[in-house]
């Protein structure tokens, strides 16, 4: 039996941008990709704190350092620049591994979306 399970999470950063002209996914700053161990075209749940919308979409690898959080295509109606998600990804695992599995979570600073050092 497999199940899912939480394999990565960003917790609490703040969107940067929302463009609604382009294809679709979610655009982030390559250092929390790599801090979260999220690759581009990964399946993400995005959370929006600030009005509870939840969607799923995939990942395309931003500008190291910036700080960008973009929310692309049909996505961007789901939230505000301003706004807070929280970024998770999930993985499907057998029973006896999941029990043992440790997921990588990153707590950037929510105002700049950089990694606290």
């Amino acid at each position: 039996m497999t199940i899912e399970v939480l394999k990565s999470k960003i917790h609490r950063v703040t969107v940067t941008e929302a463009n609604l002209g382009y294809v679709g996914s979610i655009t982030i700053d390559e250092e929390l990709l790599e801090a979260a161990d999220i690759i581009p075209g990964e399946k993400v749940q995005i959370v929006n704190v600030n009005n509870g919308e939840r969607i799923e979409t995939y990942v395309i690898r931003g500008e190291r350092g910036r700080g960008q959080v973009c929310l692309n295509g049909a996505a961007a109606r789901k939230a505000a620049v301003g706004d807070v998600v929280i970024i998770i990804s999930y993985a499907s695992m057998e029973f006896e591994e999941a029990k043992r599995f440790v997921p990588r979570v990153v707590f950037p600073d929510t105002a700049t979306n950089r990694l606290v050092k």
